[in-house]
């Protein structure tokens, strides 16, 4: 079939945008590791965790950092053409810093994919041809040589203040060379590619410092890496959504990591506390990660490196995370793709998967163990719909991570990875750091925990399970991650050298 021309092309997608729009289709789905409908087709804008915690990276108290990991279970020999993030999408991560659970600042992500060779893709001379060739790399790489490489991804961040789509935008740049446009490490194919320079040493010189010049003065510094890392996320996945196949009372370091072979995308901050929190009285910020798609998508019959698709229309959003586990275990499924198309302020409309939990009743059906009584549960309205009054309430009812950042940072030696509850108020769900164990927190505070602390949010008769030590049996905590920016651990390589 012949190539449409340009104009032909545009001409058509108006017109089907339009018709599209007059139809009033909307477009919902959801994301976090494939536990919505949706989104499982669309994996490169599927977030799995987020985090959001005071840097405790010595020297760097002063700053917070937010982690958002997209494009889940990458298998590290998943080749030929791996897990770039998607040229058509809008990553964001959005801050609330007067509690209205509405965006005061967003931070955009713009991907751009470029072939090697100045865009014209790598050849090798066959036979008296130039022909392309069929890998995204040829040979070694290094951060001094990369001509190897016959795929790069940059990107671009945007500062926007106010509301996300109509708000005041400013670029964030490189505080060195005032450039606009960051580069974003290849994967860690394996150490054949990488073997003259480790990967870690590599992924290294893609930590760029920036500038933030919509901050206040002297709060203007940042620094930001965007590439692949191990999953940090820590599971019995299969057994967990196998009926719970799995000693809910066993060792916590019992099962095996399902995810402990597994890369992800990861797109990490690091900014002055005073950038975020607008000089809000009580230092509570809230947090959260989405990705969106154009409303609408013709496919190219005749598609190129550049262009496969013709996409237009609105930003419709597609993805949704803050808080872990919420559309996994929480939020029902015919609700799970409307809720990650959904903003926090609207977010009343699913309270009663909140006060009615079903996953406690669902333990009792496979095990026995009761579930909490307590009527309309504020345990866990305080635990994923307003923060806990004296640490991290800021007067919304939305779910969001929320951070105090007047709570000092906990070393990495000393972190507890139950957090809040343990007594670590650095920790969750006071915001999240990788080390801590959400997985288990989720478990046990379903169950009744907060009902036996001094909270005064439900009676210890209310939640005979509550003191339970319920574990998913796979341990989860800060030794098993960096200790400097951006935290997250060096992705297992796609081989090893023999």
């Amino acid at each position: 079939m012949k190539s449409l021309p340009i104009s032909t092309k545009k001409t058509l997608l108006a017109a089907f945008v339009a018709a599209t729009c007059t139809a009033t289709v909307t477009t919902a789905s959801a994301s976090s590791h494939r536990e919505a409908p949706f989104i499982t087709a669309n994996p490169k804008v599927d977030a799995t965790d987020f985090y959001m915690f005071r840097s405790y990276e010595s020297g760097r108290e002063g700053y917070v950092t937010l982690v958002a990991n997209y494009n889940p279970l990458q298998d590290p020999y998943g080749g030929p053409n791996y897990f770039s993030l998607s040229p058509e999408a809008l990553y964001e991560i959005h801050v609330d810093n007067n509690g209205d659970a509405v965006e005061d600042i967003t931070f955009q992500f713009n991907f751009n994919n470029m072939l090697g060779n100045e865009g014209n893709g790598i050849t090798l001379p066959i036979n008296g041809k130039d022909i392309a060739v069929p890998l995204k790399n040829v040979g070694a790489v290094t951060s001094a040589d990369s001509s190897a490489l016959n795929f790069k991804e940059t990107y671009n961040i945007t500062m926007v203040k106010g509301d996300r789509r109509t708000g005041t935008k400013s670029a964030v740049i490189a505080a060195s060379s005032g450039d606009d446009t960051f580069t974003k490490p290849f994967d860690n194919v394996g150490e054949k590619t990488f073997g003259v320079e480790s990967y870690d040493t590599y992924a290294k010189t893609f930590i760029h410092d920036i500038t933030l010049s919509a901050c206040p003065t002297g709060s203007q510094d940042g620094r930001v890496f965007v590439g692949q890392r191990k999953d940090s996320f820590a599971v019995n996945l299969g057994e967990i959504f196998d009926l719970v196949n799995t000693d809910p009372l066993g060792a916590t370091d019992g099962e095996s990591d399902d995810l402990a072979d597994k890369n992800v995308t990861t797109l990490a901050l690091e900014m002055p506390i005073a950038c975020l929190t607008g000089g809000n009285e009580n230092g509570i910020i809230g947090s959260w990660t989405t990705a969106s798609l154009p409303q609408v998508r013709v496919l190219d019959p005749t598609p190129t490196f550049n262009q496969p698709a013709v996409n237009g229309g609105a930003w419709t959003q597609v993805s949704r995370l803050s808080m872990p586990l919420v559309n996994e275990v929480v939020i029902g499924l015919p609700d799970k793709n409307r809720f990650n198309s959904s903003e926090p302020k609207d977010d009343g409309q699913f309270a009663d998967y909140v006060t009615n939990l079903a996953l406690p009743a669902l333990l009792e059906a496979l095990f026995g163990v009761p579930a909490p009584t307590v009527e309309n549960r504020p345990d866990l309205v305080a635990t994923f719909l307003t923060g806990f009054t004296g640490v991290n309430a800021n007067g919304s009812l939305a779910e969001m991570q929320r951070l105090n950042t007047n709570i000092a940072p906990t070393a990495k030696a000393d972190q507890s990875n139950f957090g809040v509850v343990a007594g670590d108020n650095a920790g969750f769900p006071n915001g999240r750091r990788p080390g801590d164990d959400t997985v288990d927190a989720a478990l046990r505070v379903s169950m009744g925990l907060l009902c036996h602390l001094p909270l005064g949010l439900c009676d210890p008769a209310d939640a005979p399970a509550g003191e339970a030590p319920i574990t998913d049996g796979v341990a989860q905590n800060a030794t098993q991650f960096d200790a400097v920016f951006p935290y997250l651990t060096t992705p297992i390589p796609g081989s090893t050298n023999q």
